[in-house]
């Protein structure tokens, strides 16, 4: 085995990647068991409520959906607990109509908007004197934007005494796709393994809308470049990234190059550092 395909076989495994998921009836019991991962993670917590913002993407959709599929069964089990999801928009969100059309799929116990426009401005207007050319200002304005709906997303668990969940997944974690302590911070991420094409095939057997399945993905936290695809971002598609991930043939160049990614990304995947 030379050096990428044993790197790649580490990395598979360090992720918690399962390149068995295929068929109909496995994807069934990763339902159910991520359902019941949520679930008990919950009762463990002694916690009563679940929240996570709803962007209208196939991750969030996906994971919305688990969650209250979980807070569903967990009821019926008698123990209290409910799913807050919540819409974290700065100012308007070009593809808010997808957003909705997710919140009426996943049909959530509760919903709260807050736009994150006036806090994420007000913490940028605080940095006016750092000199820095455009494009830097709004790479570092959109990692503002994502632990703006953090800590909204916490404030509000604070609340209901409840968890906040993630929607990291293999995909994006192989290559540090997240912002630290933003989207990447979080008490439970249901998705942890999967990658993006096990994602769909999740939110395909859970009836989710086609058009939210199959969307591009897209951060959109950059504002001269709205809507930038993930693949843009990344160099690479989907389908390289995830036949990386499941062990498939790829060309040896790509693969370095999500090796290279993954490394130069490591710190993002662990606890603070400590002497």
């Amino acid at each position: 085995m030379n050096t990428v395909s044993s790197r790649g076989a580490q990395i598979r495994t360090a992720l918690q990647v399962n390149p068995d998921l295929k068929g109909t009836t496995e994807i069934q019991r990763e339902i159910e068991r991520r359902v019941g991962f949520i679930k008990a993670t919950v009762q463990a917590s002694h916690t009563r409520a679940l929240v996570l913002g709803i962007s209208g993407g196939v991750d969030s959709t996906t994971a919305g959906r688990l969650c209250q599929m979980a807070v569903e069964s967990l009821r019926q089990d008698g123990y209290e607990a409910s799913f807050h999801a919540m819409r974290l928009p700065y100012d308007v969100q070009a593809d808010e109509a997808d957003a909705q059309i997710a919140l009426d799929f996943i049909k959530p116990d509760h919903l709260r908007t807050v736009d994150i426009k006036g806090a994420v401005d007000g913490m940028m207007a605080c940095f006016t004197e750092e000199q820095a050319e455009a494009g830097k200002r709004d790479f570092v304005k959109g990692n503002v934007k994502a632990r703006a709906r953090m800590i909204a997303q916490y404030t509000l668990a604070n609340f209901f005494n409840g968890l906040v969940v993630g929607t990291d997944h293999a995909a994006e974690a192989v290559m540090g796709f997240f912002t630290k302590f933003g989207d990447g911070a979080c008490d439970l991420a249901p998705l942890t393994g999967l990658t993006k094409s096990q994602v769909r095939l999740i939110a395909s057997e859970l009836n989710a809308p086609a058009q939210l399945v199959h969307k591009v993905p897209t951060a959109d936290l950059e504002e001269l470049k709205p809507g930038r695809p993930d693949e843009d971002a990344y160099g690479l598609s989907y389908e390289q990234i995830d036949a990386f991930l499941l062990g498939q043939p790829l060309d040896e160049e790509a693969a370095k190059k999500i090796i290279e990614r993954y490394d130069a990304t490591e710190h993002k995947r662990q606890v603070p550092l400590a002497p």
